[in-house]
């Protein structure tokens, strides 16, 4: 777990705001039973785990891949080659959609904003923490180096089957 009180804080507000956006049919699947709260969601996302990213093309169409995703300070957190069409989507229309899904046990769907990050400090400090998760650091990796990007969520909810099994910490 990667984030402070103020950011659990701050997360919670977008999950309360997204679900209370949300219709009928949503709510009717991720209701009180099947919901996480902010705490039980940074917990369980600690790690990798593999992302369906969604960008947009200049034409307007929508394109999936995935990502290894990393949950940090109440964001997703990956990264790709420059030369990827992710990252020349993401940087001309930063518009994405992010989905995590482990069967029918949990789902986390995300809407927001591609941030990414090619040099500076905040490049350098996910270089720093991809380096110590991988054990490598991935600007050595065969290719042309990595890019970052974080999501900044503009609407998240985060369905469970059984919610109440979940830890808070």
């Amino acid at each position: 777990m990667h984030e402070t009180d103020e950011e659990i804080t701050d997360l919670q507000r977008l999950l309360d705001a997204s679900i209370g956006r949300a219709n009928g049919h949503l709510t009717g699947i991720v209701d009180d039973q099947h919901r996480l709260d902010a705490r039980q969601l940074v917990t369980e996302l600690t790690g990798m785990k593999v992302l369906v990213l969604a960008t947009v093309t200049a034409a307007g169409e929508p394109r999936t891949s995935c990502v290894d995703g990393h949950f940090r300070h109440g964001r997703w957190l990956f990264g790709t080659s420059p030369t990827a069409i992710k990252a020349k989507h993401m940087l001309a229309r930063p518009a994405v959609s992010a989905t995590y899904v482990d069967g029918e046990r949990i789902g986390v769907f995300t809407h927001g904003t591609a941030h990414v990050v090619s040099e500076g400090p905040e490049f350098e400090d996910h270089n720093a923490y991809f380096t110590e998760y991988y054990g490598s650091d991935p600007q050595t990796w065969d290719g042309p180096g990595v890019v970052y990007a974080t999501i900044e969520p503009s609407w998240m909810v985060a369905y469970a089957a059984e919610a109440a099994s979940f830890p808070a910490e």
